[in-house]
């Protein structure tokens, strides 16, 4: 047996469209995984890369801006892995900081995770079956960070579900486990990336000397959901590079 193989397996990876996200669901079918793209905006352009590579996928529009959105979205569809991946951002000093982008963020961070991770178990036990969760935390699930209060406070929210729902579902046949980028090169990062100052001063503390890739964080993602990772639950994975090891 392929310990790394997703032959046979379902997946469902939010935020698919772009990013990590798309990175995820191309490299989980590339391992054998049909893989069901979620996100707000069109996964078009990721389900025909996945279908160019000869693997299968399809596509389905949701927007976790309502954190029961996902609550339907495993109903008669026999998923075995969920990604949650979908995310957002809002910036400003802490002393600004409104409700309203304090809300956005924790709906969407946060509750619509846990919502969605509760819909997936249900159908998981419903069937009897095995499943896993791949939850994508955040370096501000350990720091604190600067003028992102609901992101950082959200991501520490993510950490602290991976691990309740490892707790209350490994036993039952689902593994729960996430996964902490450092800084990858994708749009989301692209200002820091222009600044020849800001790129250097984090350039300088990576260990590893480089920007992460999106694929750095798929390929984690992958061992997370294979046979390989069957004894792993509760776990937050830094992929980082090293940085939080400076």
């Amino acid at each position: 047996m392929n310990a790394f193989s997703l032959s046979g397996r379902k997946a469902l990876v939010t935020g698919a469209n772009a990013g990590i996200g798309q990175a995820i669901a191309v490299a989980m079918a590339r391992a054998g995984a049909e893989v069901v793209c979620a996100g707000r905006r069109s996964c078009g352009e990721t389900v025909a890369m996945i279908g160019d590579a000869g693997g299968v996928a399809g596509e389905v529009i949701v927007d976790f801006a309502d954190p029961m959105a996902g609550a339907s979205l495993f109903e008669g569809a026999n998923i075995d892995i969920l990604v949650n991946n979908a995310g957002i951002i809002r910036r400003a000093d802490c002393i600004d900081f409104t409700e309203e982008d304090w809300d956005a963020v924790m709906d969407v961070n946060a509750k619509a995770v846990f919502f969605t991770s509760q819909a997936f178990a249900k159908g998981v036990f419903a069937r009897g079956g095995q499943g896993k969760i791949v939850n994508i935390a955040s370096l501000l699930s350990f720091q604190g960070g600067i003028r992102v209060p609901s992101y950082t406070t959200s991501k520490h929210g993510v950490a602290g579900l991976t691990r309740i729902l490892a707790n209350e579902w490994t036993a039952r046949g689902i593994n729960v486990n996430a996964i902490a980028p450092g800084y990858i090169a994708t749009s989301n990062t692209q200002a820091l990336r222009d600044d020849p100052d800001r790129s250097a001063a984090i350039l300088d503390r990576i260990p590893a000397g480089r920007w992460g890739r999106p694929d750095d964080i798929a390929e984690t993602a992958v061992y997370l959901a294979a046979p390989a990772s069957d004894y792993v639950s509760g776990a937050i994975l830094n992929v980082d590079g090293g940085w939080l090891a400076r």
